[in-house]
């Protein structure tokens, strides 16, 4: 698994007979977040997430269908990572290249193209970052007694 990312909640997929990307949508778990500090909106996805599991559940235009509408149903999910299980519902999470199978386009016609992840920096990640690296990326501020905030937070305090 080394260095791919975990799918989440939103992630950006899109079918190769279709025209517009969907977001995933996770219905099958409440309770396992990844890259989620308040863990509130990126609930990991697994390989149970199948059926009507988008947010518009169309990928557009259909090529296989003759370009009619297209409406997305997951039968199967391929790629999954099958050391990391969570329970319910016993599902293995999805990993950036993991793939799906629709019954009009075939076996592994949907893709992911973005996770759903974005970084979030928080005290412990500044901690735990590499003093030499960050002194490359960035040679003006000391990152690790720099503060979380915004620079300008001090002129909208009232």
């Amino acid at each position: 698994m080394s260095l791919k990312e975990k799918v989440v909640q939103g992630a950006l997929c899109q079918c190769q007979f279709g025209t517009t990307p969907d977001k995933l949508k996770v219905l099958t778990q409440q309770k396992y977040f990844i890259n989620d500090l308040s863990g509130s909106q990126k609930l990991a996805a697994t390989h149970k997430d199948i059926g009507t599991t988008f947010e518009k559940n169309t990928f557009g235009s259909c090529k296989k269908k003759n370009n009619s509408p297209c409406t997305v149903t997951i039968t199967e999910w391929s790629g999954f990572y099958e050391k990391e299980k969570y329970s319910p519902p016993d599902g293995y999470i999805l990993l950036q290249d993991s793939k799906a199978t629709c019954p009009v386009g075939g076996k592994d016609c949907i893709s992911i193209m973005k996770t759903g992840q974005i970084g979030e920096p928080s005290q412990s990640v500044i901690q735990n970052a590499d003093d030499e690296l960050q002194s490359h990326v960035n040679p003006i501020i000391d990152i690790k007694n720099y503060p979380l905030t915004y620079p300008y937070d001090h002129l909208n305090a009232r």
